[in-house]
């Protein structure tokens, strides 16, 4: 197994939060993938999908991550909240490194991402009623992809981090 990080989970799980704390402690490059998606294309990922489509979001989506199964040098790595939902994504996720899958529950969600309007999923219709269904629907594909699951509710970015770090038995690093 590599020695990459790569934290999945839903949108508002802390990925990229959590992905910084790990970043200074472990002094690891972190990579965005949604980040890396809107550089190549020169729009948001919002845009992406309004004007591209899902699917090809998806695609270029499975490209970057390709790409970063590549690097020799190890990293943090923040995907977005669909990345595991193609088989092929999990299996390069689980071959580059430690996959670490931040659990939410919808409650949590639906607060942290109360003002943001960005999320293209969430558009339109009972907003807590798509976060309950996506998440119902994701769990188990994160469950399967990851190597270990943290639950992130009502804990600090640096808790979240340290309690990774302890389960890849990586706190004295």
């Amino acid at each position: 197994m590599g020695e990459h990080i790569i934290l999945i989970g839903f949108m508002g799980a802390g990925k990229t939060t959590v992905g910084r704390s790990l970043s200074r402690r472990l002094q690891r490059q972190l990579l965005d993938t949604d980040a890396m998606i809107e550089a190549r294309a020169g729009m948001s990922v919002s845009r992406i999908f309004e004007t591209e489509g899902e699917a090809s979001f998806r695609r270029t989506e499975s490209e970057v991550l390709s790409g970063l199964a590549q690097r020799r040098s190890p990293v943090i790595v923040s995907t977005g909240g669909g990345m595991p939902l193609r088989e092929e994504n999990r299996r390069m996720l689980r071959q580059m490194g430690h996959v670490v899958y931040l659990r939410v529950k919808p409650e949590t969600v639906c607060a942290r991402l109360a003002s943001d309007t960005s999320r293209p999923l969430l558009q339109g219709g009972d907003r807590k009623e798509k976060i309950r269904a996506l998440l119902a629907e994701r769990g188990p594909v994160y469950e399967a992809a990851a190597h270990i699951a943290v639950d992130t509710d009502r804990k600090r970015p640096d808790q979240i981090a340290e309690e990774i770090l302890k389960a890849l038995d990586m706190s004295g690093t």
